[in-house]
């Protein structure tokens, strides 16, 4: 049952040496607030990096040529490894666990522009021969219209998917593009539909500034032959990214007849393993800031205890009357711990409070998409582990004053001075 007098005997202790009281809640206000103000961060630096790769499908693999650097079968290295259709056919035999497999040409060299007009406006924009399997890959949001099909492919129709940017410098507002014809190095191309990327940054940017038109259509257009850029796949979900990733140079490797340890043959990146990685590190970050402020705020539940103990000796004779009126061992032990966690707990919870108040703080001053770092905040879950925390370390930081205080005889007691 609740017990009003007990509790004003516990906030009285408290209140009469106020300082003491203050200084020695300190220590646990900073740990709790230094708990709250990391984790928060933590979490806003998690959701920042994760946002900069949302618009990666994380089983997605992208593997290019390279040279070589160690010869084989009679061939000196430094060779270019160049990609053809062939290479297509060898992949799809040779390698299982492709859920989509997306070969991909860029008009022109890597980053270059090429001029695109539509009646008398004229934007330089990235041009890309592209499979219809690329939309399971790169995750395109088509906001208009559709995406290349297989039928574009088998006809090498001259239709093209236009970028977001692309629709905003060459069309008026609100005049919808799909229908009309844009003109790519001479030749008029149908636009079928409008992406719009997902991916942040310079990526986003690019892939708002692109042209999308059939693999097909790109070798006969462009006379690009058969040569292919680089691969972009989409592994099954049960089949791990870099499983895939191994399984594709160890296929690409027999075909360009490149020694079986040359890393250097082939380039690539891996979604999955990017993913895992940044998911490995935030657990590790995580871990450590849990570490760093539990340390601090055992050392501010040991300053609890140890000024609980100077209170239990001052009050001594005190303590002496009230087992001399009949008050039992636990009771005395349950007023010291009363006090220990009434300490901890205000003290944790002022410290928990400023700590939200100072995310708050910030999280209004970071402007959305701000890089690396989104708005920093804490979860319920982390109030509520704060919370058992709080009592655990306030119950703790007592037991030692409260036995102390159990084993003081009345008549000595009475006797000090």
């Amino acid at each position: 049952m609740f017990d009003l007098d007990k509790w004003q005997e516990v906030l009285h202790t408290l209140r009469r040496n106020k300082l003491r009281t203050v200084l020695t809640a300190a220590g646990v206000l900073w740990g709790i607030f230094m708990l709250v103000l990391m984790l928060g961060f933590g979490n806003g630096l998690e959701r920042g990096v994760m946002q900069n790769m949302v618009g990666f499908v994380s089983n997605s693999v992208y593997v290019w040529g390279q040279r070589t650097s160690k010869p084989y079968q009679g061939l000196a290295p430094g060779r270019r490894i160049r990609f053809t259709t062939q290479d297509i056919q060898a992949i799809q035999s040779s390698v299982s666990g492709i859920a989509a497999l997306a070969p991909r040409n860029q008009l022109g060299g890597w980053q270059d522009g090429n001029n695109v007009s539509f009646g008398s406006k004229t934007g330089n924009f990235g041009v890309m021969g592209d499979y219809p399997e690329l939309i399971e890959v790169d995750n395109i949001e088509v906001v208009e219209g559709r995406f290349l099909n297989r039928a574009d492919m088998d006809d090498r129709r001259k239709v093209t998917v236009i970028g977001q940017h692309v629709r905003e410098v060459l069309f008026e507002p609100g005049r919808s593009p799909i229908g009309e014809y844009v003109k790519i190095r001479g030749l008029f191309f149908r636009v079928v539909g409008v992406q719009r990327s997902s991916l942040p940054g310079q990526e986003g940017e690019r892939g708002n500034s692109t042209l999308y038109v059939p693999f097909s259509t790109f070798q006969v257009a462009f006379n690009n032959g058969n040569r292919v850029g680089w691969f972009a796949v989409a592994a099954h979900p049960d089949v791990p990214g870099p499983e895939l990733e191994a399984a594709m140079r160890r296929a690409l490797s027999v075909t360009h007849r490149v020694h079986p340890d040359d890393k250097q043959a082939f380039g690539s990146y891996n979604a999955a393993e990017k993913f895992n990685r940044m998911q490995s590190l935030f657990i590790g970050v995580k871990a450590f800031i849990w570490f760093v402020s539990i340390a601090t705020l055992m050392a501010g539940a040991l300053g609890v205890s140890n000024i609980m103990l100077i209170s239990v000796k001052e009050r001594t004779r005190e303590i002496g009357v009230r087992k001399t009126l009949g008050a039992t061992p636990a009771a005395i032990v349950w007023m010291v711990l009363q006090e220990a966690v009434v300490l901890t707990v205000l003290a944790g919870y002022l410290g928990l409070f400023l700590g939200v108040v100072a995310l708050e703080a910030v999280a209004s001053l970071v402007p959305a998409g701000s890089g690396p770092l989104a708005a920093p905040s804490v979860d319920l879950n982390v109030a509520v582990i704060a919370a058992a925390v709080l009592l655990v370390l306030g119950a703790v930081a007592g037991v030692a004053p409260a036995r102390q205080a159990a084993k003081i005889r009345p008549v000595v007691a009475l006797r000090s001075e």
